[in-house]
């Protein structure tokens, strides 16, 4: 017989597979047993559709009644798009729920919980939680700071460089790096990059998987607006939404391109915190920076930094005048340097990609 960790497990495999389809909603996985028998699984497909929940007590059909439910997030315990799902396990009278974490949402946040105690369902709390906020780990940071979660992404040589003098950078990673690449978009709500990248390289800045994938929200930064011409960026492939400084003329650029959202901030250049508020406002909880040198020392600066993704290749350029990941001027001494905390490192074909976080003060 499977153990309550296995069973959980399952379902938080279940939610893993959905994450980046189910924004602005969580990714969620749900089992339902009874005497050691799966009665039903179900996942969160996209937002607006079926709860995990509900997809499980379906398959169940008549036999809930004294089951257990294992799910990745406290069930919801508000009318959305949806009606509450503690409600509806209540009404299937089940016999327990375990609980992988609470839901940090003011419209939920322990009132589902409360529904399902108060109808006299047991409930356990706190089973593999620490696998379950990795998962959401974009909802739960904006749910409690109210910005996007900011990751940088670059691909170097083992030298760190990202181009070479006169600027090529086809290709610095192999093709097993860039599909991972395509992952993380799909896993974003937007993908950001500044003026010079897009006219270097001309990117389409979509998901291009196998098997399909979300394409994110285009967000470029153009302080004059200055771009034009025939760029992917403007194709309607995807959404696109350029974020200008205050003397850029905005409603001749908009007349000519309609067919793209034009975010203007308050003062002349581009200030990062500022514009992560308003995306935050616009609902996008997580952002793929995969700017040039300058952009992501932008980032750096104000540190607005969560996780950075680093492709490694088995290459070396060498020389002062190759481009590197963060641009501007460094600090004159060592303990300015910005402390990050290695949290992953895996190979990917002859790669390496490394996950580094903030090191959080003691």
């Amino acid at each position: 017989m499977k153990t309550k960790q296995e069973w959980m497990n399952l379902a938080l495999n279940l939610a893993e597979a959905t994450i980046g389809q189910t924004s602005p909603n969580p990714s969620v996985g749900a089992v339902m047993v009874k005497n050691g028998e799966l009665l039903g699984v179900g996942t969160h497909l996209k937002a607006g559709e079926a709860h995990a929940e509900v997809h499980a007590i379906e398959q169940a059909g008549s036999k809930t009644k004294g089951a257990e439910l294992y799910v990745t997030l406290e069930p919801c315990a508000h009318y959305g798009q949806t009606p509450p799902c503690a409600e509806l396990i209540v009404h299937h009278q089940l016999k327990k729920v375990y609980i992988a974490c609470l839901d940090p949402n003011p419209k939920v946040a322990g009132k589902g919980v409360e529904i399902l105690e108060h109808a006299g369902v047991e409930v356990e709390v706190g089973l593999l939680e620490q696998r379950a906020l990795t998962i959401n780990q974009h909802f739960f940071h904006y749910q409690h700071k109210r910005r996007p979660f900011v990751t940088l992404k670059a691909a170097m040589t083992l030298d760190g460089k990202t181009a070479t003098s006169t600027g090529d950078s086809k290709w610095i990673t192999s093709a097993s790096a860039r599909i991972d690449v395509h992952r993380q978009r799909h896993r974003h709500d937007a993908i950001l990059v500044g003026r010079n990248t897009v006219i270097e390289d001309n990117p389409s800045l979509t998901t291009r998987l196998a098997g399909g994938g979300k394409d994110p929200i285009r967000v470029i930064l153009d302080t004059k607006l200055s771009l034009q011409g025939d760029l992917a960026i403007f194709d309607e492939q995807a959404d696109t939404w350029l974020v200008c400084g205050n003397q850029a003329d905005k409603e001749a650029f908009c007349q000519q391109h309609p067919e793209v959202k034009v975010i203007q901030l308050s003062s002349a250049r581009i200030d990062m915190t500022d514009l992560l508020e308003i995306l935050a406002e616009e609902g996008i909880q997580s952002l793929y920076v995969e700017g040039g040198a300058t952009v992501h020392r932008s980032f750096l600066e104000e540190q607005l930094v969560d996780e950075c993704h680093w492709y490694i290749a088995p290459k070396l350029l060498g020389g002062q005048d190759a481009q590197a990941v963060i641009g501007g001027i460094s600090p004159q001494w060592m303990q300015e340097a910005s402390d990050f905390t290695f949290s992953q490192i895996e190979q990917i074909g002859p790669d390496l990609k490394i996950i580094a976080t903030p090191k959080e003060d003691v």
